[in-house]
């Protein structure tokens, strides 16, 4: 069973770490990010995703800011399917809708701030041939970075008539640093053991949710996994339901150097090409 850190113990920096080395994944709980602006931001723009107005913010393909409908959501690598969401893309130097812009920044902005310590309990717990590949300290690669990607996502409802094989989100490893997450308004999001089983992510309102993505394990040479994780669809009364979920991808500067092959802008290109949503 995945542990549930407390982050105000005095060894939760030790037991995050270690959560993260064995599963890829931490779960905090009393942390400092406030469960009532993450309420506000889920109702507010659920009402956004329900409106017209979305459309007016579609994606700027140079920019990757603004709305993704369905029909250009992603496909996730080795699947042929596109998962079943839509979702819009926050960066604080993109558009935003002035009436969303207040609260969504304050998260980032306090999110942001969390992650920093974050990955400074990864780098005061990673053993001394592990901080020796980091080029430099790994909470001063997401300084002043504007490649940070609050990502708002909306799972709708199902019909029933989706594609067969589709699910809200197909089995998928993070490209970022870490990524960030409240416990989304309902559940479904799984991570896979090393084993190969599915786990459910201990989902109760008011976690946050910290995983590992592509780059850190880059950078720390394998040693931190980034993990498989996917989002199952609901049965029964609970397809009815929207799901509206929050990542934080914790980016690096673009000319941060995370190993000897790759900086960060190197290794998002190749990714995101393969992800088929860059040329």
């Amino acid at each position: 069973m995945m542990q549930v850190v407390d982050y105000q113990h005095p060894e939760a920096a030790q037991q995050f770490v270690a959560s993260l080395r064995e599963t890829g994944f931490g779960v905090l709980k009393n942390h400092p990010i406030q469960q009532q602006l993450v309420e506000s931001i889920y109702q507010n723009w659920q009402e956004f995703f329900d409106s017209e107005e979305k459309h007016s913010f579609a994606f700027d393909p140079k920019k990757q800011d603004g709305y993704f409908s369905p029909q250009i959501s992603e496909t996730a690598k080795g699947h042929k399917q596109k998962d079943i969401k839509e979702y819009y893309h926050v960066y604080p130097w993109g558009r935003i809708p002035a009436q969303l812009k207040t609260d969504i920044l304050d998260y980032y902005q306090k999110a942001s701030s969390l992650a920093e310590e974050l990955l400074d309990w990864v780098e005061k717990y990673s053993p001394d041939e592990v901080s020796a590949l980091y080029h430099e300290p790994l909470s001063n690669m997401i300084k002043d970075t504007p490649n940070t990607l609050l990502r708002v996502l909306h799972y709708p409802p199902l019909h029933g008539d989706e594609q067969p094989g589709a699910i809200r989100a197909a089995a998928h490893e993070d490209i970022n640093l870490l990524t960030i997450l409240p416990a989304a308004n309902e559940p479904g999001l799984q991570v896979q053991l090393q084993n190969g089983e599915w786990m459910d992510v201990p989902s109760d309102f008011g976690n946050l949710i910290i995983n590992i993505g592509d780059m850190l394990q880059e950078a720390s040479g394998g040693y931190f996994p980034s993990t498989s994780h996917r989002v199952i669809n609901p049965e029964g009364a609970d397809m009815q339901k929207s799901r509206i979920s929050l990542p934080l991808f914790l980016h690096p500067r673009s000319e941060v150097v995370l190993s000897e092959r790759h900086t960060q802008a190197s290794y998002l290109l190749e990714r995101l090409r393969e992800l088929g949503v860059k040329d």
